[in-house]
């Protein structure tokens, strides 16, 4: 039973060891110049002005929960609709209002990002 592992745990060494082989070689053979300005802060090619602490905008956080709720519609909603033609018959009902009720969930989170104004990009 466990030799028919042997090929996977084989990649896997294989693969772990060349990951490590190229951590460990750019360390030895790169350039290390170090300077003020690489060991200095870097935020989206900007200087960092303010505290840390500053309060930022409700519309960052909507943003990444428009990103949040559409990439998992996405990533649950398009395997359901191509399994769900062959499964109808067989489980039909049950596993559409599984769904139904996900999705209702989901625009929940849709309905309080439209309340807070999170559609509004002006």
């Amino acid at each position: 039973m466990i030799e028919q592992y042997i090929p996977i745990f084989l990649v896997l060494g294989i693969a772990l060891l060349i990951g490590v082989g190229m951590v460990a070689s750019s360390t030895l053979f790169g350039p290390q110049r170090p300077n003020p300005e690489k060991s200095s802060t870097y935020e989206s090619g900007m200087k960092p002005v303010g505290s840390t602490k500053d309060r930022m905008s409700i519309k960052y956080y909507l943003v990444a929960m428009f990103f949040i709720i559409f990439d998992l519609e996405v990533i649950f909603i398009y395997p359901w609709a191509v399994e769900f033609k062959r499964l109808y018959g067989e489980i039909g009902i049950p596993v559409f209002l599984s769904m139904l009720i996900f999705l209702v969930v989901l625009e929940l989170g849709y309905l309080y990002a439209f309340k807070k104004g999170g559609f509004k990009w002006d």
